[in-house]
């Protein structure tokens, strides 16, 4: 066993002095900086004045016309950076499809929106007809503007044929809301902000993501230590000092409390820019211990898996094509998060958190979405985790074994399978 710490004690050190590691550790919060610093930039306070946008209107019941001006108005003087050109049709048109000079307008980018309002609008059975000539994604949030304009002018007319004073009328739309979120004891009751929501949805993906920088950025870190020694003939001199399975468990363990310095120091940088910025995340000391454990044991079994496979090949490129069905596996939870952050108690959340190569992901997910995870469920994942840990580490001892002195030859699926069977 002294042995076994001496060698992970080695290349943990060897790995934390180096220039990559350094880069590891600052690229997270420089990167969350960095977005932080070009969202504000981004918002509306922060950006330039942008090309107004250009609409015109046939108003067919021709009782809406001053309205929508003095609404549009309004708009231009509480948005003056993107403001809206208004401009009635100049010749009255029947129908509720623009004519040919109208759609060549559209065309040519003279103007950006025609809008149709039918005669019989105010009589409830007419429509409001938006067109516009390729649809330019710089336009997508002002399309809704232009829309509920158009639309509460005309239920503002509504209302008033119905004798519905517009003070009785802004009265009854405008409805206060309060969110509270009740605490789990009397007097932490918390009112939510509007960012709340958001926070708590993508809370859950930073930390999956997180987990799985964490295990593959310190999981390929094998490969590349195994095969960098296996070609330079060091393990040669290694292994005359310990075993294959010492050196194997040595820097599997050296490099798991690699990957653990790693993900807390980039943990306590976004929490603390997290907290700088006035975002509220809130991180139980319960949580914490289930990160750790799925993270260690996540970061285990890949490890293993990698160390085997760094024995049996000779150069990294030789490497990617072992890679890739790892990789594959682990990228479905990074497309699936959604859905698992919404159901986290449905039949695919539970299925995935028992499949062992994405059961750390999985649970993460589960329990940071904010929904109470039925605790046998917790134990069993990580009981199947620790037997999958296990079988890996024989399996790749076994192959690690053989495959670690193998030179300009990589080992076969059969003699693969012959090391697994040999005792």
């Amino acid at each position: 066993m002294l042995k076994i710490l001496k060698i992970a004690q080695r290349e943990y050190i060897e790995t934390v002095k180096t220039k990559a590691f350094i880069f590891g550790i600052l690229m997270l919060p420089i990167m969350i900086g960095l977005i932080i610093f070009f969202v504000r930039r981004m918002s509306p306070e922060k950006t330039g004045p942008q090309p107004p946008v250009k609409v015109v209107f046939n108003d067919l019941t021709d009782k809406l016309v001053t309205e929508i001006e003095a609404s549009f108005e309004n708009y231009n003087q509480q948005h003056p950076k993107r403001p809206i050109h208004l401009q009635k049709l100049e010749t009255q048109q029947d129908s509720n499809t623009p004519d040919e000079q109208t759609r060549n307008k559209l065309r040519q980018g003279q103007i950006d929106f025609f809008v149709v309002l039918d005669k019989d609008i105010l009589e409830g059975s007419g429509k409001i007809h938006l067109y516009t000539y390729k649809h330019k994604a710089s336009l997508i949030d002002i399309f809704r503007t232009i829309e509920y304009r158009f639309s509460r002018v005309v239920e503002n007319q509504r209302y008033r044929k119905q004798n519905i004073s517009q003070e009785l009328l802004d009265k009854i739309r405008y409805v206060s809301t309060k969110r509270v979120e009740i605490g789990s004891t009397e007097g932490q009751d918390r009112v939510q902000s509007r960012n709340d929501n958001i926070i708590k949805m993508m809370t859950p993906f930073f930390f999956m993501y997180l987990m799985f920088l964490g295990i593959f950025i310190s999981g390929q870190q094998i490969i590349s230590s195994v095969i960098e020694e296996k070609s330079s003939r060091i393990i040669e001199v290694l292994l005359s000092a310990v075993s294959p399975f010492q050196l194997m468990a040595g820097k599997i363990l050296g490099l798991a409390a690699t990957g653990i310095t790693l993900v807390s120091l980039w943990a306590v940088a976004a929490f603390m820019t997290a907290n700088s910025q006035g975002l509220n995340v809130e991180i139980t000391i319960q949580f914490a211990v289930y990160f750790a454990t799925y993270f260690i044991f996540g970061f285990l079994l890949v490890s293993s898996i990698l160390a085997g496979a760094g024995s049996v090949c000779n150069t990294i490129k030789e490497t990617q094509s072992l890679m890739m069905p790892l990789t594959l596996i682990f990228i479905i939870p990074l497309l699936s998060w959604f859905k698992v952050v919404q159901d986290p108690n449905g039949l695919m959340s539970r299925v995935f958190s028992f499949i062992p190569p994405l059961t750390p992901m999985v649970m993460i997910l589960r329990l940071s979405s904010g929904s109470d995870i039925w605790i046998v469920e917790i134990i069993a994942t990580v009981v199947l985790l620790i037997a999958t840990v296990l079988a890996a580490i024989w399996a790749a001892a076994k192959i690690f074994r053989t495959g670690i002195l193998m030179y300009g030859k990589r080992l076969s699926v059969r003699e693969i399978c012959r090391c697994l069977i040999q005792r």
